[in-house]
């Protein structure tokens, strides 16, 4: 755990990502290391996600661990390849040195040992066995023993341990065995009971959509998934999504929503297909916004064009009913034209469309500019707010009015 000093003492003006970036050049060098850059808390809500410590796991499912590490260096060759993958690392199951010793029963027979005798040579000499225990007042513990060191620090020594025959007589363990080095797991992972192997990994300087995208499209062209093996991508993808996903649920149905309410407010379809002119500009300048800023359109990105409706369609509202209620005025005043009453609508609700847009607009600015810690959530939200509240200004001073105009202008001109 590395404390930074607050950003406002720094002595050089670099942002976090510079920083990891110079953390990573100097810190690669030493072998057997994985780095990740994260923080407490973002690691124990992966963790909680995933089951593994990382911003985003490709999990590989299998019940043999060298044919999943096999396939997790393949993936790993093709991560490396693809632009804004950062702190990759497999994390791998095996690892663990191990002492193998394989009792021959058929040796075991000619000699005269029993596997119960052999065992329990094995077990006393390498792990020990309780022989009694002791009491230290009202506290028990089991009193172990186990050969010295020297008779097991090796698998020569190990071999040379002897083994009591049926006869009265000892053989070494070599003679009815074989011993040999392996290496075995050092932690097994598990998910919904089946084993998995994981490649962790970050992503720094591109958008999460497009990077996954991308691996997937490699991963599948290039690794052949036997026969009982699987992938699954967890942590943050996996969250981004679920978020989508409901997002494509929720932004319909609001805006199905502040359909219906518009139409109980006028009692009329053209009305309220009018007032949702407002959303295609809407979302047109906080496209444009994202697209400037360079930054990534996210599941906070997604919330603010839903809040950015919400102001857009209230401008709307006060527009639209300042200018039915100028037309009807049009019927007791007949030198007015339907020209003069939508300007007269226009030069009185400018003040309140111009100031709910700039109340909104000055009010998230600080989120929009920020770089400390909390705004990868609050600064997508508010760039997007506010360039959708700027062409939407435009629109509403400009071009909704020709869209009122065109609407009604046969209906006024019939009324008169």
């Amino acid at each position: 755990m590395v404390d930074l000093f607050p950003k406002n003492e720094w002595a050089r003006k670099i942002s976090k990502d510079e920083l990891i970036g110079m953390m990573n050049e100097r810190l690669k060098v030493f072998p057997g290391i994985d780095l990740n850059f994260s923080q407490p808390i973002s690691d124990n809500v992966a963790e909680e996600v995933s089951g593994v410590k990382g911003s985003i796991v490709i999990k590989t499912f299998g019940q043999d661990l060298k044919v999943t590490e096999e396939k997790e260096k393949k993936i790993y060759q093709i991560m490396k390849g693809i632009k804004g993958v950062d702190d990759l690392a497999i994390l791998y199951n095996l690892g663990q040195p191990e002492l193998l010793i394989k009792p021959d029963q058929a040796k075991m027979a000619l000699f005269g040992v029993t596997t119960a005798d052999a065992n329990a040579v094995i077990q006393m000499a390498i792990g020990g066995q309780s022989a009694t225990q002791i009491y230290e007042g009202e506290r028990k513990f089991d009193l172990r023993i186990r050969y010295p060191e020297s008779f097991r620090n090796s698998s020569d020594a190990i071999g040379d341990l002897r083994v009591p025959t049926l006869s009265g007589t000892k053989i070494p363990l070599r003679e009815i065995a074989t011993i040999e080095k392996k290496i075995g797991p050092s932690i097994i992972y598990r998910d919904n009971g089946m084993r998995y192997g994981a490649i962790k990994f970050s992503i720094r300087g591109r958008d999460m959509g497009s990077t996954i995208a991308e691996a997937q499209q490699k991963i599948k062209e290039n690794v052949k998934m036997d026969k009982g093996f699987f992938l699954e991508w967890a942590g943050d993808f996996e969250n981004q999504k679920r978020a989508t996903a409901r997002l494509q649920l929720v932004v319909p149905i609001c805006l199905l929503a502040i359909f219906l309410i518009l139409f109980v407010l006028f009692g009329s379809i053209k009305d309220s297909l009018l007032v949702l002119n407002n959303v295609p500009f809407a979302i047109t300048g906080g496209i444009l916004a994202l697209l400037f800023t360079q930054v990534n359109f996210s599941i906070s990105a997604g919330i603010g064009f839903i809040a950015l409706f919400g102001i857009c369609i209230q401008n709307g509202v006060i527009l639209l009913t300042k200018f039915k209620s100028n037309m009807v005025e049009l019927k007791s005043n007949p030198h007015t034209t339907f020209t003069d009453a939508l300007r007269d609508a226009m030069g009185d609700r400018l003040r309140s469309v111009v100031m709910t847009a700039m109340m909104a607009a000055i009010g998230l600015l600080p989120a929009a500019v920020s770089s400390g810690i909390g705004s990868e959530a609050s600064k997508p939200l508010a760039i997007v707010v506010i360039g959708g509240l700027i062409t939407n200004t435009f629109f509403n001073l400009f071009i909704f009015p020709i869209v009122f105009f065109w609407s009604y202008k046969r209906q006024v001109i019939n009324a008169k």
